[in-house]
């Protein structure tokens, strides 16, 4: 709840909103694997599942949840992380199976090793 707040504030450093809802849709901004201190988060799966809470928690903002997203895009610094990526996809969305892409980056913000985007449609 603490971090939520938080992540609904965006200072002159991110000028950009954490989730914007347009209609019945809702885009979701990178969502980086750091915690409440935006430090990066060690772990193979512990970055990808940190990626996911701060995604689900911009989601939440727009009064999103996980089940109403329709696509994601993963960003990585390092392609192993694909099956970490796969089995938390066969965790979370095997029900309503979004989209994906799977993106490997040189660097992202805060030394994170995942982010993930999305776009999700609410009824």
């Amino acid at each position: 709840p603490v971090f939520l707040a938080r992540v609904g504030f965006m200072s002159s450093d991110h000028p950009y909103s954490p989730a914007k809802r347009a209609g019945n849709h809702i885009y979701v901004s990178g969502s980086l694997s750091v915690d409440q201190d935006y430090q990066p988060v060690s772990g193979r799966k512990e970055a990808v599942d940190a990626a996911l809470e701060r995604m689900c928690e911009r989601l939440a903002t727009e009064g999103g949840e996980l089940r109403d997203v329709v696509k994601l895009t993963y960003f990585v610094t390092d392609i192993t992380l694909r099956e970490e990526c796969n089995d938390q996809f066969r965790e979370h969305f095997m029900e309503n199976r979004p989209a994906r892409s799977f993106v490997e980056a040189s660097a992202l913000p805060y030394g994170a090793s995942v982010e993930i985007d999305a776009i999700a449609v609410v009824e």
